[in-house]
């Protein structure tokens, strides 16, 4: 008599275990908590792959050239300058005069650049890294230096030791011998280790004939450059234009200043800006050193077309949305049709949607990120469909999860699309979905699955 009590307790017990909705919808939730654990492994390949990428487009610009920062003209005047100390000597205290060889520098009053950009794309293993060649030509005048206003004398300045600088941040870019041409006269330049203004940490200089006597010193600059990634320029002139062009349709205008006008098309590109003397945070003449000047450049930065990584990176956020409407699907089908689905199964299914991104991120890097969503996409709606109609006996209810899984995958993909409206289309997807939950499960007596109406 007891073993039957014993048998009948535990025979309830199990099947409230089975029917309880509330079980049911426990049992979910711990199993959306466990695949956080493999989707987590998901991002770190996503991150891994992604940090690969970024050390192939260090090695090849390690072996190109780095991004170029362009500095310059500066027309650099030495001159003398007197240094006043006392000395003790004798226990008298004298005046000792020591003369130091000290720089000025001059900007241009009108700067002119235009360059000429053409890029490539340099290919080592599954990855991509972008580089380019460019023709730079810089234009402009200086007016004659006015020591007065730095309180420097006349006889001081060393007028046969001027020189133009120009600072480039990768001399390895340099593809022929940048000249100077000052007044119509080419000067040679040499590389140069002065690094009197930290701002020319890297840099190229000519010597060049300036006299008191000139007014207008007129410059024309030739630079042949490698780069990869980015090419910035410095507002240096009291006026500065800049035009960029280039065979690249993927271009960023980068910076502290943006262009005045633009031009962008599938395979190229045009900017051109202009910056005063009023929009920079340095002056026009200085001695010793300017630290402001690094805030102030521009220019473009050439983007990969496509960075599966990336998308790949956005989609996975949105990982466990999928699971969870999948999940609550397979709950609301499973209390109309009046099916149980074991646990277990649950787990498979969680399990195959989790996998679905280690699928897309392999096959993006192969075949592009489009068609990799839409090949992974397929295989998994295609494997659970197969897998619902084993275990719900009915073709009706698994293409009605095949139709359910490729809204989800199509959602997803717009949003991952769509930057500028993702989060209105993402309010709007989801008061959709929680509407159609409340009118699918209006029938529903949750404190009692069994009279759940039929889903005929």
């Amino acid at each position: 008599m007891n073993t039957e009590n014993t048998t009948t307790i535990i025979s309830r017990f199990n099947t409230w275990l089975k029917e309880s909705v509330m079980v049911k919808l426990f049992s979910i939730t711990i199993l959306i908590l466990f695949l956080l654990i493999p989707q987590s492994w998901v991002n770190s390949i996503i991150e891994e792959r992604q940090g690969r990428l970024n050390e192939v487009m260090t090695e090849v610009s390690e072996k190109w050239s780095y991004a170029q920062d362009v500095t310059g003209p500066v027309l650099v005047v030495p001159y003398k300058k007197q240094h006043t100390t006392q000395v003790l000597v004798a226990g008298k205290t004298e005046e000792h005069i020591t003369t130091t060889t000290e720089e000025a520098y001059f900007l241009p009053e009108e700067l002119k650049i235009k360059s000429e950009i053409n890029p490539e794309t340099l290919h080592r293993g599954l990855f991509d890294a972008i580089v380019y060649n460019s023709n730079t030509t810089m234009k402009g005048s200086f007016v004659k230096p006015d020591f007065g206003a730095l309180n420097i004398e006349d006889e001081n300045i060393l007028w046969n030791e001027a020189y133009v600088m120009l600072g480039l941040s990768d001399l390895r870019g340099i593809g022929e011998t940048p000249l100077i041409s000052i007044n119509n006269k080419q000067y040679k330049t040499e590389p140069s280790s002065n690094v009197t203004a930290s701002l020319f940490t890297r840099n190229i200089a000519g010597k060049v004939n300036v006299s008191p006597n000139d007014n207008i010193l007129t410059f024309n600059v030739k630079l042949s450059l490698k780069g990869s990634s980015y090419l910035y320029f410095y507002p240096m002139g009291k006026t500065t234009q800049v035009s960029i062009n280039g065979n690249w349709g993927n271009p960023s205008f980068d910076g502290a200043y943006l262009p005045e006008s633009r031009t962008v098309t599938d395979d190229a590109f045009s900017a051109t800006w202009k910056v005063l003397n009023y929009n920079r945070p340095f002056p026009q003449q200085w001695l010793g050193t300017v630290n402001t000047l690094a805030a102030t450049a521009f220019g473009v930065k050439l983007l990969l077309p496509v960075d599966q990584y990336q998308q790949s990176t956005r989609t996975a956020k949105y990982s466990i949305l999928i699971v969870l409407l999948t999940f609550v699907s397979l709950l609301l089908i499973e209390l109309m049709v009046k099916i149980n689905i074991h646990p277990f199964q649950y787990s498979l299914i969680g399990v195959a949607l989790v996998i679905y991104y280690s699928l897309l991120i392999s096959l993006s890097e192969h075949i592009g990120f489009d068609l990799a969503y839409l090949t992974s996409s397929i295989a998994i709606i295609v494997l659970i469909s197969t897998y619902s109609l084993s275990v719900f006996k009915s073709y009706k209810i698994s293409v009605l999860l095949s139709v359910l899984l490729t809204a989800f995958y199509t959602y997803i993909y717009i949003l991952t699309q769509e930057q500028d409206y993702a989060l209105l289309l993402g309010s709007i997807g989801l008061f959709i979905i929680i509407g159609t939950l409340m009118y699918v499960s209006r029938g529903i007596d949750w404190y009692n699955p069994k009279k759940v109406r039929s889903a005929e």
